[in-house]
């Protein structure tokens, strides 16, 4: 009898490629590449020669990684100062630096809640909030998409601790969270309010300072914040933020804080560097969500359906998953990159181009991309 054990693998890829959901690798080079649409560098920083200089300055200063945990030898006093910073920048009392944006809200979500807790979720929010809310053993009770009566509806059924998670700005439509009225939901029940703020950061409220600065939230004792310093930043890692002792807290219980390598220098130097930047040129923030407004307006009165977007992220139906990764293909044929959602990546099944607007795009580079869009959408354009 032959020993095969993942015989099984080939049945789920088969059934991948009848289903036209296989997912490929395509290594970027480092020579001309397409107009990207398709990154989450919104405000187009991880080119940019200040944030490329400080991330080398960093690897030459402090060596090529962080060489251990944080709580060992991964913290730097460079790790301190972007902490610093971004507590500052955001309005927050503390900040706590992770190895990802992913690790960041595994933290918080596992470190703040347990057993005995209840978590709301929406049911639009990331993959990385699903996964923390299953680790985290606590009871999850899974909401309609930005519903907050939904929320509190759900709060009603648990008497201990409790949470309430959701995205800013969700990355499938780019739409943004009811944030204001969630966080009456929480006070009204005791409840805390954790916000992914991955998709806000340097494109919404005043001078990029993210959701939760423009909602009037920032800072809340009973307010927490997640975010990654690899879209507007251009870097990479991610961060915690809320009340000092909060951040205590996970430093002393988040078990992807404590057992995970501390950020590598060079990012650490970048993220900063770009921060740094970003408050020099504030402006970079609206320039973004103006560019996506323009792509969105642009391509829906051309007859392609699309939701209006709140940050910087523009989602275009396309009428299946088949010819959302044709379309997406043939866009890049043109030389155009953009980014291509499908199940199981969208919670309602719909499959979608997904364009995200960069504040360093020209207006050749503007039209040249809604052109290519139109020239090779799947469906005649009214």
């Amino acid at each position: 009898m032959s020993y095969a054990p993942f015989d099984w693998i080939d049945d789920e890829a088969r059934r991948r490629a009848d289903a036209g959901l296989v997912r490929t690798l395509r290594p970027r080079s480092a020579g001309t590449e397409p107009l990207d649409l398709a990154s989450n560098d919104y405000l187009g920083l991880s080119r940019h020669p200040e944030v490329v200089s400080a991330a080398a300055e960093a690897a030459r200063t402090w060596g090529a990684g962080a060489t251990g945990s944080r709580l060992v030898t991964g913290s730097t006093a460079l790790h301190a100062e972007l902490e610093r910073e971004l507590a500052d920048f955001c309005g927050f009392e503390a900040a706590l630096v992770f190895s990802s944006g992913y690790a960041a809200n595994l933290a918080a979500l596992t470190a703040l809640t347990g057993r005995d807790s209840l978590i709301v979720s929406d049911a639009g929010n990331h993959a990385s909030i699903v996964d923390g809310c299953r680790l985290s053993r606590a009871a999850t009770a899974v909401v309609p998409h930005a519903d907050p009566e939904a929320v509190r509806k759900a709060l009603r059924t648990h008497g201990g601790r409790a949470m309430a998670v959701t995205d800013s700005v969700f990355s499938v439509d780019g739409d943004a969270a009811p944030l204001a009225a969630l966080a009456g939901v929480c006070r009204d029940a005791g409840a805390a309010l954790l916000v992914d703020d991955a998709h806000g950061l340097g494109v919404l409220g005043d001078g990029g300072r993210g959701a939760l600065a423009a909602a009037g939230l920032a800072g809340g004792e009973g307010v927490v914040a997640t975010l990654t310093l690899s879209k507007s930043l251009g870097s990479q890692g991610g961060a915690v933020l809320g009340p000092a002792h909060v951040i205590g807290h996970l430093v002393n219980t988040a078990r992807t804080f404590i057992f995970d390598t501390g950020l590598a220098p060079a990012a650490v130097g970048a993220a900063l560097g770009a921060l740094r930047l970003l408050r020099r040129e504030p402006g970079r923030a609206a320039k973004a969500g103006a560019v996506a407004v323009e792509l969105h307006d642009r391509l829906t009165g051309a007859g392609l359906t699309a939701v209006r977007p709140d940050a910087a992220v523009v989602s275009v139906r396309a009428p299946s998953a088949e010819s959302a990764v044709r379309w997406s293909a043939d866009c890049r044929a043109a030389g155009l990159a953009v980014g291509c959602f499908r199940p199981p990546s969208v919670p309602d099944g719909v499959s979608r181009l997904r364009l995200t607007a960069r504040a360093d795009l020209t207006r050749e580079q503007i039209t040249t991309a809604v052109r290519t869009v139109l020239a090779t959408a799947p469906l005649p354009v009214s």
